[in-house]
């Protein structure tokens, strides 16, 4: 489930190329209405800088959906810059996972949607890149 944490960082990743694309907006708005947030609750966060928050109670269903989330709005406007990779990265290896995640998640994530069975299959192989306790 989307937090405010989560769409927090989605605004930070679509904002470092100095402009949200009308794509990038509506994703995240997007992912905010499924996990029950109000456009009004959304809108307002796009006018701010925020700090990254990773909570640490999360699942590792919810980590690999922090991840999948930050690669689909990183290819959501074709472009990909280095300081989004750098950023994303960054946030997979808050999360508990080997910044090499991001390879295979670059390589595999679709910005459309995926099957259920693309899903599990790529949240498979991203359980492997988290790193032991």
């Amino acid at each position: 489930m989307a937090s405010l944490e989560q769409i927090k960082l989605l605004i930070n990743l679509a904002r470092i190329d100095g402009d949200v694309a009308e794509k990038e907006r509506q994703f995240i708005i997007n992912i905010g209405q499924a996990n029950h947030m109000l456009v009004a609750e959304i809108l307002p966060l796009f006018s701010g800088d925020h700090t990254v928050v990773i909570p640490s109670d999360l699942t590792v269903d919810e980590k690999f959906d922090y991840i999948l989330h930050l690669v689909q709005l990183m290819k959501i406007d074709e472009k990909i810059y280095n300081e989004e990779i750098k950023f994303c990265a960054k946030v997979a290896s808050n999360l508990g996972f080997s910044h090499e995640v991001m390879f295979e998640m670059m390589l595999n994530v679709k910005s459309a949607t995926m099957g259920d069975n693309e899903l599990e299959s790529l949240k498979r192989l991203a359980s492997r890149y988290l790193k032991k306790n």
